[in-house]
C-alpha cells in the first residue's frame, strides 16, 4: 500500500511517499481503508523523534474510512489500550501512530474497540478531524473539569484544532466561551464559532491579558483550559474556586506557581490526556444529543504532500485542522 514513510527524525522534509506492507490481519483487530487523515501537533514530536518512534515509520492518529471487516464508514479512535481505569490510562496506554504504523497512509489496523460508526453530516476531512482533538477536548472539559451550562470558559489560544473543538463543544451545551490569541481574525473567527468574545495576549494586553479575559464575563472564569503551559497566568483569569484544566504545553515546559495565592483561591488543577472509549462514546453522543458544530478544517493535502502539510501546520497561522486526504 502506498503509506507516507519517514526514514530518519528531522524536519517535514524527512516525511516522502512510499510503499509500506498491508497490515496484517490479527484476532480483536480490524483494518480501516483510510479516506483522510488529521494532523495534531502530536505527528510533529513524532516526526521529530520525541517518542522514540521505530523507523522507518509512517506517523498519523487520526482517520476516517471504511471498516474492510464490515463495510461500515468509521472513525479511528487513537487511544489504544486505555484500561479499565477511567481515572487515568493503564501502562498498555499508547497513541496510535507513536509506536505502531498510523494513519498517514491508504490503511490502518486498529482494535475493534477503536472504530466507531462516522457521525452522520460530517465529510470524510471533518470526520477524520474529530477523533484526537475531540476526544482529548471532551475529557477536558466533561470527565474532568465537569463544565456545565450556564458556566464560563477561557481557552488559551483561538486557531488550533483543541480551542475550536472547545468552542463548539463547550458552546453548543450552554457555556460561555472566551478565546485569546494574537490575532484579531482568529478572535473573530472563533466568535463566529460560537465564542462570546477574546482577548490579545500580545501587544498591549501582554501583562494584563488574564484581567482583560475576565472583564468579558464579569469577574473570573469557572474553567480555563491551558494548552500551552502559561499556568501562573490562566490562574489569574480563574474565578476563587475555579479549574485549571492544563493538557499540553506548546510554549512553555514548565510552570511555576505562587503556592499561598493558589491555595488561599481553593483552585482545582487539573491534567488531562486524550481520553478513553467510554469518553469517545460521550463525545458522539454530545453530538447528537446538541446542535454542535463539524470540526473546523483548515486546509486539505492529498497523501504525497504530507511535508508541505506539516509545514503548514507549524506555521501556526491556520485555524482549525489540516486534513490528508487519500
Amino acid at each position: 500500500m502506498k503509506a507516507v514513510v519517514q526514514e530518519a527524525y528531522g524536519g517535514p522534509e524527512v516525511l516522502r511517499l512510499g510503499d509500506r506492507p498491508d497490515p496484517a490481519e490479527r484476532p480483536g483487530w480490524t483494518v480501516v481503508e483510510l479516506r483522510a487523515a488529521a494532523l495534531n501537533w502530536h505527528d510533529v514530536l513524532v516526526r521529530q523523534g520525541k517518542y522514540g518512534s521505530p523507523l522507518p515509520h509512517t506517523p498519523g492518529a487520526d482517520g476516517a474510512g471504511v471498516d474492510l471487516a464490515t463495510g461500515e464508514e468509521v472513525v479511528v479512535l487513537p487511544s489504544l489500550g486505555w484500561g479499565s481505569d477511567e481515572s487515568a490510562p493503564g501502562t498498555q496506554w499508547e497513541i496510535l501512530g507513536d509506536h505502531r504504523p498510523g494513519t498517514y497512509a491508504e490503511r490502518v489496523a486498529v482494535p475493534v474497540e477503536c472504530v466507531a460508526p462516522k457521525p452522520a453530516g460530517l465529510s470524510w476531512a471533518e470526520a477524520a478531524a474529530l477523533p484526537l482533538v475531540g476526544l482529548t477536548t471532551y475529557r477536558a472539559l466533561f470527565s474532568r473539569a465537569q463544565l456545565s451550562a450556564g458556566e464560563s470558559l477561557l481557552v488559551l489560544g483561538a486557531g488550533g484544532g483543541v480551542a475550536t473543538a472547545a468552542v463548539t463543544l463547550a458552546s453548543a451545551v450552554g457555556a460561555r466561551v472566551v478565546v485569546t490569541s494574537s490575532a484579531d481574525h482568529k478572535i473573530a473567527q472563533a466568535v463566529e464559532l460560537g465564542a462570546a468574545g477574546g482577548v490579545r495576549y500580545d501587544g498591549a494586553g501582554a501583562e494584563t491579558w488574564p484581567e482583560e479575559a475576565g472583564k468579558l464575563v464579569g469577574g473570573g472564569f469557572d474553567v480555563v483550559l491551558d494548552a500551552v503551559g502559561s499556568w501562573r497566568e490562566a490562574i489569574r483569569a480563574l474565578r476563587p474556586g475555579g479549574r485549571l484544566v492544563v493538557l499540553g504545553a506548546n510554549r512553555a515546559e514548565q510552570a511555576t506557581i505562587d503556592v499561598r495565592p493558589f491555595y488561599f483561591g481553593q483552585y482545582t488543577l487539573l491534567g488531562t490526556t486524550m481520553g478513553s472509549p467510554r469518553d469517545f462514546a460521550g463525545l458522539l453522543d454530545l453530538m447528537t444529543e446538541h446542535r454542535v458544530r463539524p470540526p473546523v478544517v483548515d486546509r486539505t493535502f492529498s497523501l504525497a504532500d504530507a511535508a508541505a502539510a506539516h509545514t503548514h501546520l507549524e506555521t501556526g497561522a491556520g485555524f482549525g485542522k489540516v486534513v490528508l486526504e487519500a
